[in-house]
């Protein structure tokens, strides 16, 4: 009898049967198993990017002076659009929240209404960072490169502002670029791509501007670009090598390479959480319309999405403190 009642008890304990791990269902403790391991990669990346910019902070660019576009508006306005996507991911994370209590009270309407609202801000995001990589590997201003692999930025003297290549350069119209179109029908094959302006037309516009003159991106004691003096910059303008416009993997007009790299990477893994995070919302928005989930008695797998995204708009609070603001 004993013996029977120590065999029952084991197998309650071992046996497994309908227990659950902190509460949860199988599919919850998945994803919370995938947060974590995705929270530390992103954690490496970000660790990554801070040993980085310390090493070589006194040529790091400053965000305020890249990030300074906002679609259909010209001018400076520095963190404004970044800002707004941050806000935007912050709502959508609400309406979330919001989707996933109409949930537990079993409200299809408000699980489609809020659903659509997440679904919506997500889009809007990830249309905000391609736009937003498109402008910085387009480029604003241009600069020139040295040999070190330096840049070398243009400001007026009296105002301090940057000044753009189109505004310097004087153009020769033997040395001006021809790009593919369907008129000329003259293909790009190899090398880098040339440039709008060459280095003897910027260095010509130069030195027939004397209201110009160079910025390093050596930072100096106040936290600000050092500006050189015009003999200075006559001097420095020797070691040009190569035009600069926009940023790239090789190549960065706004200061060291890096933080290029970095942007891409980090901003891009984030982008491509978001996107899946998007696609996955759409799945379930539509299976909720159908009455899946009614049918089921249930809506965890929306709580169950609701979790991955919250995730998502964490890291980008994180990625965004420590990138653009920081």
């Amino acid at each position: 009898m004993d013996s029977s009642i120590s065999q029952h008890a084991d197998e309650n304990l071992w046996g497994g049967g309908d227990q659950k791990p902190l509460n949860a269902s199988y599919g919850k403790l998945m994803m919370w198993f995938f947060i974590v391991s995705d929270a530390l990669t992103f954690s490496a990346f970000l660790a990554a990017y801070g040993f980085s910019r310390f090493k070589f902070i006194e040529t790091w660019p400053i965000a305020d002076e890249v990030f300074t576009h906002v679609p259909f508006f010209h001018g400076n306005f520095p963190m404004y659009y970044v800002a707004f996507m941050t806000f935007v991911l912050i709502m959508s994370s609400v309406t979330m929240v919001l989707a996933v209590d109409a949930g537990h009270s079993m409200d299809k309407k408000k699980v489609v209404l809020y659903m659509l609202l997440t679904i919506i801000g997500g889009a809007i995001f990830v249309g905000s960072q391609a736009w937003e990589w498109a402008t910085f590997i387009k480029g604003d201003y241009g600069a020139l490169e040295t040999k070190g692999g330096r840049i070398l930025q243009f400001v007026d003297i009296n105002t301090g502002e940057r000044v753009a290549l189109a505004d310097l350069a004087v153009e020769d119209p033997s040395e001006t670029a021809v790009y593919h179109s369907s008129s000329q029908g003259v293909w790009f094959e190899s090398g880098e791509k040339p440039t709008t302006y060459s280095l003897e037309e910027v260095t010509n516009g130069f030195m027939a501007n004397e209201a110009v003159t160079i910025r390093t991106e050596r930072l100096n004691e106040e936290g600000e670009k050092t500006v050189l003096s015009r003999d200075e910059a006559i001097a420095k303008l020797s070691d040009a090598v190569r035009v600069v416009e926009g940023a790239n993997l090789i190549r960065n007009e706004y200061g060291s390479r890096l933080f290029a790299d970095f942007f891409f990477f980090i901003t891009g893994f984030h982008g491509f959480h978001v996107f899946s995070g998007v696609m996955i919302n759409i799945i379930i928005f539509f299976n909720v319309l159908i009455g899946t989930y009614e049918k089921r008695g249930h809506y965890e797998m929306v709580e169950k999405v609701g979790l991955y995204w919250h995730f998502v708009d964490l890291v980008w609070v994180f990625v965004f403190t420590f990138f653009y603001l920081v």
